[in-house]
């Protein structure tokens, strides 16, 4: 699996800056560990799974214990997007007690959300089961969080949909109520509109109904949302939708009936839960 690197994004390493203050405080301190532990007190920690998950978020994790001390030493056993079982030692910290301890837990809370994101994304692949449909994420992420959550999608072998508001035209319901009350006219006007004013940027639309799609489609956008509409629906816009544009299935799609909706033929499946309803994976560090 090629993923990309993380530390592309040039906020990523602001936000893990941002969390270590939220745990340390204005005065930077952990008052447990600056009670307790010398500062000259050196240690091994391992970091270990302790349960089966889709591992994302380990360079994540080894970059909290080096904005804490950049002389610790972390050694990372296991790759972001592999299959890790449990008791697998992923990572390994030597150096400062001090220090270890300091980043032990803001460390943890992020590759344990990663790796759940991860999870949840690869155990909906893996029952879809058609490798020739993208599983989506959407933008249900929890705030400021989406680089870390997106890219943990990607290690659970999903497919990132738009980043956010800035890089794709997504016409959803309440657009189109606003638009149809301004305007008097219809979803077609509207992805006109859009691709009038971003003539650069993929233009997709929502529709409910197969009448609603046959007007979104004579002005092509590049791809049409398909929301809430039970297979053979979806097998008849498939059908509609070939050669003009892509499709996306969208809307209350869980584990249950992924599978179903994976062979009408749709391009694409996105599913809120891989961002806002994964549980975190439970990983721990040890002092050995």
């Amino acid at each position: 699996m090629e993923l990309p690197d993380i530390f592309e994004k040039p906020e990523v390493r602001d936000l893990i800056k941002l969390a270590l203050v939220e745990d340390l405080g204005p005065a930077n301190v952990d008052v447990t560990s600056a009670s307790l532990v010398p500062p000259e007190e050196v240690a091994e920690a391992h970091m270990v799974a302790r349960e089966s998950c889709r591992l994302a978020g380990i360079t994540v994790a080894a970059e909290v214990f080096k904005q804490v001390n950049p002389a610790l030493d972390c050694e990372i056993l296991s790759s972001d997007g592999s299959a890790i079982e449990k008791g697998t030692t992923v990572l390994v910290i030597k150096g400062s007690a001090q220090s270890i301890l300091t980043a032990e837990r803001t460390a943890l809370n992020f590759i344990q959300r990663m790796s759940g994101v991860a999870t949840v994304t690869a155990e909906y692949v893996e029952t879809a089961g058609n490798p020739d449909v993208m599983l989506l994420d959407t933008r249900k992420t929890t705030p400021a969080l989406r680089p870390f959550e997106k890219y943990s999608v990607l290690c659970g072998g999903g497919t990132n949909h738009r980043y956010g508001l800035f890089d794709a035209v997504l016409i959803k319901d309440n657009h189109l109520a606003s638009w149809t009350k301004k305007q008097d006219t219809g979803v077609g006007e509207a992805v006109a509109a859009a691709r009038a004013k971003y003539p650069d940027l993929k233009i997709e639309v929502e529709v409910d109904t197969v009448d609603q799609l046959k007007e979104a489609l004579t002005t092509k956008p590049d791809w049409v949302l398909l929301d809430n509409m039970p297979p053979p629906v979806l097998r008849e816009c498939v059908a509609l939708c070939k050669s003009i544009c892509k499709t996306e299935a969208s809307g209350g799609i869980n584990l249950d009936t992924i599978r179903d909706i994976a062979q009408t033929g749709v391009d694409a499946i996105s599913v809120g839960a891989l961002t806002h309803s994964a549980p975190s994976i439970d990983l721990a560090l040890d002092f050995v």
